[in-house]
């Protein structure tokens, strides 16, 4: 069974969100990001983009991108 998926991060663009997904996998912890607007990128100004992890990585991942 996957484990479940939490967001821990809202970004106004995916450049931002694979920053920290970068800083996410450089300490060990899987991250993904979840794009707003679908088939449609002019929209993710609007819907923003999402940084997930597995939610037993929740505290741990919180803690990097506070740091």
């Amino acid at each position: 069974m996957e484990e479940k998926q939490v967001v821990i991060g809202e970004y106004e663009n995916e450049i931002d969100a694979e920053i920290a997904k970068g800083h996410l996998e450089a300490s060990g912890i899987p991250a993904s990001i979840i794009k707003g607007g679908g088939m449609l990128p002019s929209l993710q100004n609007a819907e923003g983009v999402q940084l997930v992890v597995a939610e037993a990585q929740r505290e741990k991942a919180m803690k990097i991108l506070q740091a």
